[in-house]
């Protein structure tokens, strides 16, 4: 499992959320669903992302698509003055800016909404509903807004994504959020690779030649009891030198790196899975129950039972569609 992989991994594939928005000026839609991450695209005409704060607006054409990370509000419109007409909040439900229903007044067939049928813009929208712990490390690398033009590896998926969004096929929901996790996956590729990027160090360093070897280890493997010195020797350098690589270019030692990212793991687990606390604890390479209690409630402030009892219910339960 490598970074992007372990963003998609669990829940966050299996529980987004897919429509069509079809609208016609003037326009604009506030988003206030608080969820970790959406992606836009526009497939006809334009629209303005609006992000909170100062920042500034963001113009999508044909073909770009934008990743607005949450929980945040932002606005979208068909141009940057327009005043919202309607709310999406938690869960994609949809009101008036006075709390009156409007989901469906607005429902123009499968996964299509807005307040024309034929309205001169169209936006697909894909969003996660789960945040999720393993995703943390490459979403806090991410700016709030991103739009990546529209590029050759991108256009196909978008096109597909298009055609099935609004079919109604047995197993349809699969289909979609495989097609969003692989254009998501594309996005992200484009993001981190495009000239002056600034990829994380983490994202960086697994194409280090001996650095790349000891993260790949330790992230399709984390129950197997590591050390600097068994990394080191199935990555072909010295203990000494792994660790001093491995430190530059992550920014964390080693070992540190796979405590954290055997907590991450934990944290998931707890979130989409009924394993119980010590088969957890097993899974992600702690053998007694009291020594995974005790790392995860120093990280994490609370014991990993505390804190499954503490998930809030959308993240309890996936959303079914």
């Amino acid at each position: 499992m490598d970074a992007l992989a372990g963003l998609l991994d669990g829940p966050r594939a299996r529980g987004a959320f897919l429509l069509r928005m079809v609208m016609e000026p003037p326009w604009a839609v506030r988003i206030a669903d608080r969820a970790p991450i959406c992606l836009m695209s526009v497939t006809r005409g334009a629209a303005w992302i609006v992000p909170p704060e100062e920042a500034e607006p963001v113009r999508l054409v044909p073909g770009d698509i934008a990743v607005v990370r949450g929980p945040h509000p932002y606005t979208v419109a068909d141009a940057p003055g327009t005043d919202p007409g309607a709310l999406v909040g938690p869960g994609g439900l949809c009101t008036t800016l006075h709390g009156q229903p409007l989901s469906q007044e607005m429902v123009l067939g499968v996964r299509t909404w807005g307040n024309a049928a034929h309205g001169a813009t169209a936006v697909l929208v894909g969003t996660y509903l789960m945040d999720g712990e393993i995703s943390r490390r490459l979403l806090d690398a991410l700016p709030p807004l991103l739009r990546l033009p529209a590029d050759a590896r991108t256009g196909p998926l978008l096109r597909l994504l298009d055609a099935e969004i609004a079919q109604d096929e047995p197993g349809q929901h699969v289909v979609l959020d495989r097609l969003l996790d692989l254009l998501l996956i594309a996005v992200l590729r484009g993001w981190f690779s495009r000239p002056g990027a600034e990829a994380p160090a983490w994202y960086r360093a697994m194409s280090d030649p001996v650095v790349g070897v000891a993260l790949r280890l330790l992230q399709d493997d984390p129950a197997h009891p590591w050390t600097v010195a068994s990394l080191a020797a199935r990555a072909g350098v010295s203990r000494a030198g792994l660790a001093r690589r491995f430190t530059e270019l992550v920014g964390e030692p080693p070992m540190a790196y796979l405590a954290g990212w055997r907590l991450a793991l934990a944290a998931d687990l707890l979130r989409e899975s009924d394993a119980t606390v010590e088969a957890v604890g097993r899974k992600v390479g702690y053998g007694a129950p009291f020594a995974f209690s005790t790392a995860f409630k120093r990280v994490r402030g609370v014991s990993p039972q505390e804190y499954r009892g503490n998930l809030p219910e959308r993240q309890q339960n996936l959303p079914e569609r």
